[in-house]
């Protein structure tokens, strides 16, 4: 019988550098009872092949932190091991070919300096100082990033298993998790097999699915929802290269290319813009460091780019061709973090071409999150519950991962859409959207009109990093609802109703509002974790004296749901989805009373129906529930109504505002407006990680509350004061425009980044917010800086403001 306990803390599926570093890292928190089970060979599925580059700038702050740290681990591990992995850092250069690709690499580099990564901007000249053998036709401009590095995949692997079993963690190959046992939300046991037609049992507190390409399959075993899909993945690698010495990792994504130097060859990789999606019907049983056949067509192209731009490859001769399997998933974001279905089943999977540069930040990361209970920081980027239920279908995957391998190089646009696996989830207006010249944006498998194209206008997106063609069509939309009427679909935002005798106690220990309310009051709030960070960001309606409807971001639904569950523990409480059974007009601006007068005998006065509450009411033939909140800034409500009747609604108020000058608007307004108002965003402005104090957010805390989650965080930092607070920014130059992450310039100094950007139509400039430090000031003495944003290298001056910009005192809602 093979040497595998029968019982463990915790069992870790899959010998792949995650599943490595998932058990050296827990191992490094203390955890000893530790097993990982590798169904062949450590490394033998994807890392074995990997590229090996090591980056360290990602699109946001946390995960350019874990780059980091996988960094400086796999620099440290050699010693700590005794296996060499490889890892030395030689720089990286990425190139643009375009003009557009300059601005996008340019906007990075700032970025990176904000989130304290060395980048610098090089002409191509320079670049061609730092790349000799590059054909510089064509190049526009470059950024070099000098702790850039690459590394052995495998022997970086291979030491993350031997420190891990140094500390007392078992390894164990050859030996496949091939069921499961089961208790509710819980696995209790893993059954195993292996070559030797041994087989046993291990019970376990905790289960990590580390499983790869086989990520979905092993998630269904445990009764979870993991998307990715396997697909080819295509590089060759040169004869040796007289001469050829250590080079920077160098990047050309308007080529789809990029290149590495490895002992005198040169290694050419590809993310071709349509991807071949491999084992639709399941990975081969006895797959094994196989190779995948050769598809030199499908190749070619990006080899003759190359050929052109490294004129050496022309010599030199193909020592491999190779083409080998890596997982995608549907947003190009790794899954990390606690399985939404289960409550003791953790991923680590799907990490699209970025497995090594990841596999530390990403265990070191999950096993804090093990060990604590609480996320480190903010995961929202790569947690597992952003996936909706849908996108484990299998003909989904197949679609959308064509797509997903060849966006790594495509141009990052702002606003950019999927043009894969659409049309999935359509709210009840969807066709009239259409027919009105909606542009559709998908959130969430969700189709949404994002803005209105005119009559004549090509109703699609234009991409660039200047003014988009909806530019102008937005500001009108916006306009409208600040002076007029608009009228938008907020079907797809997710609803949740809780209900039952302790559905108001359950609501005030979860959420931080106060929920002992009148039936028809409306609460904003937020559900704060131990630390008093931001969990949930949603509203709360009393809909009778035993049920609520709580009302969430579109793709935070199954997190929120989720969070809500996890906590119920002796409340005797019912939590159901009910987002498909109401559609969702939003009716907005000065005029909005006016209209809804014009189609319905309900009362909306202030006296009847003031700002906070909701009612039952006669629209048109219909019945509807009216909800007075706005995250525009402006007199409004939200129209609720079934499914059944949404149609006849929306016809009737449409055909009721046509002589008042209605405007149907999109999300893009939305958010423009919400901005200039200083509404937080979650996932950009809060998140778990972002206290609910230092996001100005303290008015929405009922503190005097005996007992809730993130109680005494709040208290103590309402004792001992703030240490960031969230700025708005208005830019005095009209003509920039801000999206995120630019940095935030005090006095001379990056302070911080801007956490969302976008342009105010209304106040005439870009605007944005961001976190600034501020500890032992006053807020005159943040003020009375001077503060510049950094857009694209260049620094523009900005008006600092910690009230909204757009009416301060919320007059405008309220009227």
């Amino acid at each position: 019988m093979a040497d595998i306990p029968n019982k463990a803390r915790v069992v870790i599926i899959g010998g792949g550098v995650i599943g490595c570093s998932t058990a050296y890292h827990l191992a490094k928190q203390g955890w000893t009872d530790i097993v990982l089970l590798e169904r062949k060979q450590l490394t033998s599925g994807t890392t074995w092949h990997a590229a090996g580059l090591i980056a360290q700038l990602r699109a946001t702050a946390n995960m350019t932190k874990l780059a980091k740290y996988s960094q400086e681990l796999y620099g440290d591990l050699e010693a700590e091991t005794g296996v060499a992995t490889g890892f030395k850092r030689c720089g990286s250069i990425t190139v643009a070919l375009t003009d557009e690709r300059k601005e996008e690499i340019y906007r990075q580099a700032a970025m990176a300096r904000a989130f304290g990564v060395e980048a610098e901007e090089i002409d191509p000249s320079e670049v061609k100082q730092r790349y000799e053998h590059l054909n510089i036709d064509g190049v526009v401009g470059g950024v070099y990033l000098p702790l850039d590095g690459q590394g052995d995949p495998a022997n970086i692997a291979l030491a993350l298993a031997k420190g891990a079993r140094l500390k007392g963690a078992k390894v164990i190959e050859r030996t496949k998790a091939v069921s499961v046992a089961r208790e509710g939300r819980r696995i209790t046991a893993v059954n195993w097999e292996n070559e030797a037609g041994e087989s046993g049992t291990i019970e376990t507190d905790h289960v990590v699915n580390c499983g790869g390409m086989w990520g979905r399959e092993v998630g269904k075993m445990l009764n979870t929802n993991v998307p990715l899909q396997a697909c080819e993945h295509f590089y060759i690698v040169t004869e040796a290269i007289q001469g050829l010495t250590q080079q920077p990792v160098l990047r050309v994504p308007d080529e789809c290319a990029y290149y590495k130097e490895d002992a005198g060859k040169m290694l050419l990789g590809a993310f071709e813009p349509v991807s071949k999606v491999w084992a639709l019907d399941g990975i081969p049983k006895d797959f094994e460091f196989d190779q995948l056949p050769e598809d030199f067509d499908h190749f070619e192209p990006i080899l003759e780019a190359a050929c052109e731009r490294m004129p050496m490859l022309a010599e030199a001769g193909i020592h491999t061709f190779f083409n080998g399997p890596e997982s995608f998933t549907p947003d190009d974001a790794y899954h990390l973090g606690l399985a939404p279905e289960m409550d003791n089943v953790w991923v680590a999977a799907g990490f699209n071409s970025i497995g090594i540069q990841s596999a530390g930040g990403a265990g070191h990361a999950l096993a804090a999150w093990m060990d604590t209970g609480e996320k480190p920081f903010d995961l929202g980027d790569v947690d597992i519950s952003r996936m909706q239920p849908f996108q484990g279908n299998k003909t989904y995957l197949a679609e959308r991962s064509t797509e997903t391998l060849g966006l790594l190089y495509a141009d990052h646009f702002p606003f950019l859409q999927k043009k894969t696996a659409r049309g999935i989830r359509r709210t009840p207006f969807h066709h009239h959207m259409l027919e009105h010249g909606g542009v559709m944006g998908e959130i969430a498998g969700w189709e949404r009109a994002n803005w209105f194209a005119n009559e004549g206008q090509e109703a699609k997106y234009d991409y660039t990093w200047k003014r988009q063609s909806f530019f102008g069509n937005v500001a009108a939309e916006h306009n409208a609802v600040r002076t007029n009427v608009g009228m938008y679909d907020m079907s797809s935002f997710g609803k949740i109703r809780v209900e039952g005798r302790d559905a108001e106690a359950f609501l005030n220990y979860v959420g931080g509002g106060d929920y002992s309310c009148p039936v028809g009051k409306i609460v904003y709030t937020q559900f704060l974790n131990h630390s008093g960070g931001i969990e949930s960001d949603v509203t709360v309606t009393r809909l009778s004296e035993t049920a609520y409807l709580v009302v969430t971001p579109a793709a935070t639904r199954l997190a929120d749901q989720t969070w809500m569950m996890r906590h119920v523990g002796d409340f005797n409480v019912v939590i159901t989805d009910v987002t498909a059974g109401e559609a969702v007009l939003a009716v907005m601006g000065p005029n909005s009373r006016e209209l809804l007068q014009k189609v319905s005998p309900a009362d909306f006065s202030n006296e009847v129906n003031p700002f906070g509450t909701a009612q039952e009411i006669e629209l048109g033939m219909g019945m509807a529930r009216v909800h007075r909140v706005t995250y525009v800034g402006e007199l409004g409500w939200e129209v609720y109504v079934s499914s059944d009747m949404a149609g006849h609604v929306f016809e009737t108020l449409h055909a009721a505002g046509q002589d008042m000058d209605l405007k149907l608007c999109g999300m893009h307004m939305m958010d423009t407006l919400r901005m200039e108002k200083g509404y937080r965003h979650f996932g950009h402005d809060i998140t778990a990680e972002d206290h609910v104090m230092e996001a100005g957010l303290g008015f929405a805390v009922k503190k005097d509350k005996s007992d809730f989650m993130g109680r005494e965080a709040v208290l103590k930092k309402a004792e001992t004061g703030l240490e960031n607070r969230l700025v708005q920014f208005k830019l005095t130059d009209p003509e920039p425009l801000l999206y995120h992450n630019e940095p935030i310039v005090r006095d001379g100094e990056i302070v911080g980044y801007l956490s969302s950007g976008g342009y105010g139509h209304h106040v005439g400039a870009a605007v944005g917010m961001g976190y600034v430090p501020c500890k032992g000031e006053k807020i005159a003495d943040m003020l009375a800086s001077t503060y510049e944003i950094d857009v694209m290298g260049t620094r523009v001056r900005a008006e600092a403001s910690t009230k909204p910009i757009y009416d301060p005192k919320s007059e405008r809602v309220k009227v």
